[in-house]
């Protein structure tokens, strides 16, 4: 299945200040993230963000916070984006069956939460390029386990060249110059 814009959501989990040092390979994953959320924002594809325990964590990078069209971040303790009380209400607002996620760490609030979503009945995409971990070998795991039960994984010009469909349109020649 392909990924449809009118049909989805990007939820950005926990790309938050305390985290980002400790993070592999962050800068790669960071620029991913800049590009599906500049995707995203400029074809009016909804955002969520979810912040864990952010008096104790910060708030989400400001690179990332700049690009978030989706109002105040959702603050959680679950781990699981999808355990947390609110959150599924808030999701199902907009009509949308399938969820894009990016953001932090793979093999903990990520795998979680695209495990939390699949069994929601979600459509559920893991963005391969856009997530990590504190290591590469859980970065691996997480994804290795999430693909094992049924989330798609994808890469970030996946969901951009998916989401936009043809090249012969003002979208296209303006967002293309992301990938480049």
């Amino acid at each position: 299945m392909l990924i449809d814009r009118l049909g989805s959501v990007l939820l950005i989990v926990d790309v938050q200040e305390k985290f980002v040092p400790a993070i592999h390979d962050f800068s790669h994953m960071l620029r991913n993230c800049v590009l599906l959320m500049g995707s995203a924002a400029r074809l009016d594809i909804p955002m969520l963000m979810s912040e864990q325990y952010p008096q104790g964590l910060g708030h989400t990078i400001s690179e990332l916070g700049a690009l978030y069209t989706g109002g105040k971040p959702f603050e959680k303790t679950c781990f699981s984006c999808s355990e947390e009380p609110g959150f599924l209400p808030k999701l199902a607002e907009f009509k949308r069956k399938q969820v894009v996620l990016i953001g932090i760490e793979a093999h903990v609030c990520i795998l979680q939460t695209a495990l939390g979503l699949r069994s929601e009945g979600y459509e559920t995409f893991v963005v391969a390029d856009a997530v990590s971990s504190r290591t590469p070998e859980n970065r691996a795991l997480g994804i290795e386990r999430a693909r094992e039960n049924g989330v798609e994984i994808v890469s970030a010009e996946m969901v951009f060249f998916e989401w936009l469909k043809r090249s012969a349109t003002d979208e296209f020649r303006e967002l293309s110059k992301l990938v480049r």
